[in-house]
């Protein structure tokens, strides 16, 4: 356990029984969507090379322009 980590639960030790439920439940609710996140991506991968090597074709072709921000 990383320094920083063990200083989050030793302050979260300080809160009351209630608030370090909350705490708890909102930290394994952020654990569990990074997963989803995770395996979403990994299903996905496939997908996101193949518009990736089609990005890069249309830009090799000279289809594309450079992003102007000024414009969006």
């Amino acid at each position: 356990m990383t320094t920083l980590l063990e200083k989050a639960f030793a302050e979260a030790a300080k809160l009351s029984e209630d608030e370090q439920v909350v705490l708890a439940k909102r930290l394994l609710a952020e654990l569990e969507a990074e997963d989803d996140f995770d395996r979403a991506i990994a299903r996905s991968a496939h997908k996101l090379a193949g518009l990736a090597a089609e990005a890069l074709a249309e830009h090799h072709a000279g289809l594309t322009e450079e992003l102007d921000p000024d414009r969006l």
